[in-house]
């Protein structure tokens, strides 16, 4: 639930980041323009941290129980890209504090490309992240 919470926080902040401030209020992407993206800061800090433990706990279940079935059955491509997640995940977690002191007191008269791009790169590390591990999860039923 907290991979889906911070996959949901991010991803609207990302599209209300990249939505132009022209689009009319009733479109798909001018409705994410309607609820503040620095509300979403707060949320996604947390939900990142929270995901990183327990990240952290199940790593060890599957670095002793699963990769090495994986080494075995020669799945190199999708141990490297379990290998991408880690690292980037660490990325992620160190671009936190960079990130939330960007959101925390927006001013109108900062240029917000620095937000932007923070949110951008954060987006694509959760989103690898939930995906590599979703497909690697899927991988490991090849056994069973």
């Amino acid at each position: 639930m907290v991979a889906v919470a911070l996959l949901g926080a991010i991803t609207h902040q990302t599209l209300a980041t990249w939505a132009t401030v022209g689009m009319r209020p009733s479109s798909f992407f001018g409705r994410f323009r309607s609820v503040p993206s620095a509300r979403f800061a707060d949320a996604v800090v947390v939900l990142y941290t929270i995901s990183i433990l327990l990240g952290g706990i199940i790593y060890l279940y599957f670095r002793v129980d699963i990769r090495p079935e994986l080494e075995r059955a020669g799945h190199w491509p999708a141990l490297g890209f379990f290998d991408l997640k880690e690292h980037f995940a660490a990325i992620g977690f160190a671009l936190l504090p960079a990130y939330w002191v960007c959101w925390r007191r927006p001013h109108a008269d900062e240029p917000a490309q620095t937000r932007t791009m923070l949110t951008s790169i954060l987006a694509f590390v959760i989103w690898w992240g939930f995906l590599t591990g979703h497909v690697v999860n899927n991988i490991r039923g090849f056994g069973a």
